[in-house]
């Protein structure tokens, strides 16, 4: 069983790709686009690592990057919602029913700000930029409140997995942001 195992493992690191049915691309198309639209936000090298890995970056306009980057975010925020949920079911927080009730207001948060990221999608397609604008501002902050609710029982430390992921929704917001900003700006 083990040498099975050992096996698997080796061929995941050579062919993770094959192991997993998930094909590894990255898009050749018009990373001149993406380059162009990335140089408009904050994290030049999110923006690009972000959208160069997603096949249809290369077929579409500055929009369509933006929804991409918007994808991104969605998933990251759900990502972290559902850690959370997790979280709340592990071994290490059934008898502290403070660190239950704070991990619960985090994971609506971070619903909440999935949410307000799949409302600025229906605002870029109706070009409407200053909800899309206000909508990826509202789940940027949502983060915020998360951490406000540990700081309001001092004996409650911030896990740093969940500053990671913070950081992470809020840099790909700021991406999103610039990208708008850009839109705002051609429109």
């Amino acid at each position: 069983m083990r040498s099975t195992i050992f096996v698997f493992f080796l061929l995941s690191l050579v062919f993770p790709h094959y192991m997993f049915h998930q094909p590894l691309i990255f898009v050749n198309g018009d990373m001149k686009l993406i380059q162009e639209t990335c140089k408009n936000t904050k994290y030049y090298d999110l923006c690009v690592s972000s959208l160069k890995t997603n096949a249809t970056s290369s077929k579409t306009d500055t929009k369509g990057l933006a929804l991409i980057m918007i994808g991104v975010g969605m998933a990251n925020a759900t990502a972290t919602s559902s850690y959370l949920s997790s979280q709340l079911l592990s071994s290490t927080t059934p008898n502290d029913p403070t660190m239950k009730k704070v991990l619960r207001e985090c994971a609506d948060k971070y619903g909440y700000a999935a949410n307000a990221l799949q409302d600025s999608v229906q605002d870029l397609a109706t070009e409407s930029y200053d909800y899309a604008y206000m909508h990826v501002m509202g789940a940027s902050d949502y983060p915020n409140a998360c951490r406000n609710a540990f700081r309001r029982y001092p004996g409650l430390a911030y896990p740093s997995e969940l500053a990671r992921r913070e950081d992470g929704l809020k840099h790909i917001c700021d991406v999103v942001l610039g990208m708008i900003d850009h839109l705002v700006s051609t429109f």
